[in-house]
């Protein structure tokens, strides 16, 4: 099996293109997407323009009404109810897509929380992990006969530069021994976004499923955001004196549309055939960052800029030891 270099390979586009300029000329007709969620943000936009190249596209949500109002002007979007902190609602999701026969040739897993105050699921999982990661990892599991059946299918997961902030703490995941950390918690999440793309592919390539991570950009307005005070956001350099949005793609600061951009590139680009495994930025593939404990902590503004990812997030064997974990805590296994 080929392993997919993390190194950029010089894709044409740039920091500002929209999620609408990189799917021109692609058509997903007689394909079906899963945008999780895709009701609100980045998702929202990777949905509307999914559907304007044709494809068949499914929204779940824990929040029926509020994605019924938000898909309003997007023809043809199918809702569904779920919930990735209730293992339960995953199982019922993935069972009735299942029970449709439908090949699934696009998974994007968009839903995600950022730097909440510690609270976790039933199981006693923090929240952040739970949701970022283990929902979604569950999710793709059930989804796998699905995927498989699609003969090319692509899985993709919106991390962040958020992952510089922590690695995945095997020993302690889910904070029961250390102090809550919002921002460690959030980090580590991420990270496993990118570790589980990179265990993903390796294990599904050989049934024509590749995977993807990536960093969309810093996007205010969202809702992502919500748990951060006026404040936090102005002293990250994300909005003005005046509270509105710094907008500059060169230093990651972007519109909805540019944040969209790369998720919808690594699901639909034929630039990525027969690729995989790997974590994006501005629609190319990512340089290897330096690995360097002062990039776990926003301390001057520079940090916020650098590119590349931190290589303990594309380690192999720590990818293989979440897989492992994500295993066990979810008691769920692929069918691979």
């Amino acid at each position: 099996m080929m392993t997919t270099k993390q190194t950029p390979i010089g894709s044409g586009f740039g920091a500002s293109v929209t999620a609408e300029e990189v799917i021109k000329g692609i058509d997903l007709t007689n394909k079906t997407a899963i945008v999780t969620g895709g009701y609100s943000g980045l998702g929202l936009e990777t949905v509307r323009v999914l559907r304007s190249a044709g494809a068949k596209v499914i929204v779940p949500t824990r929040d029926y009404n509020k994605a019924v109002i938000a898909l309003a002007n997007i023809d043809g979007v199918d809702i569904e109810v779920m919930d990735l902190m209730d293992p339960a609602s995953i199982n019922a999701f993935a069972d009735k897509f299942l029970a449709t026969g439908q090949a699934l040739h696009i998974l994007v897993n968009s839903a995600g929380i950022m730097a909440s105050p510690l609270s976790r699921d039933s199981r006693g999982y923090e929240s952040q992990f739970a949701t970022n990661h283990l929902g979604h990892f569950q999710l793709v599991a059930r989804l796998w006969p699905a995927l498989r059946k699609a003969n090319g299918a692509r899985v993709v997961s919106v991390s962040s530069w958020g992952h510089h902030f922590s690695p995945v703490v095997f020993d302690d995941p889910n904070f029961d021994r250390r102090d809550y950390d919002r921002w460690a918690a959030y980090g580590q999440s991420k990270t496993a976004n990118i570790l589980f793309a990179v265990a993903l592919d390796k294990r599904g390539q050989t049934d024509g499923v590749r995977a993807f991570s990536l960093h969309p950009g810093s996007i205010v307005g969202t809702g992502l955001e919500k748990h951060l005070s006026e404040e936090e956001l102005r002293a990250a350099g994300v909005i003005d004196e005046n509270g509105q949005p710094v907008l500059d793609p060169a230093k990651n600061l972007k519109t909805v549309e540019q944040g969209a951009a790369t998720s919808v590139w690594c699901a639909t680009s034929p630039q990525l055939n027969n690729m995989g495994g790997v974590y994006c930025e501005n629609c190319d593939i990512a340089p290897l960052g330096h690995d360097n404990e002062s990039d776990f902590y926003l301390d001057n503004e520079s940090t916020l800029t650098d590119s590349g990812v931190m290589p303990y997030a594309v380690d192999s064997e720590a990818a293989d030891r979440l897989w492992s974990l994500s295993e066990q805590l979810t008691g769920q296994k692929f069918a691979i």
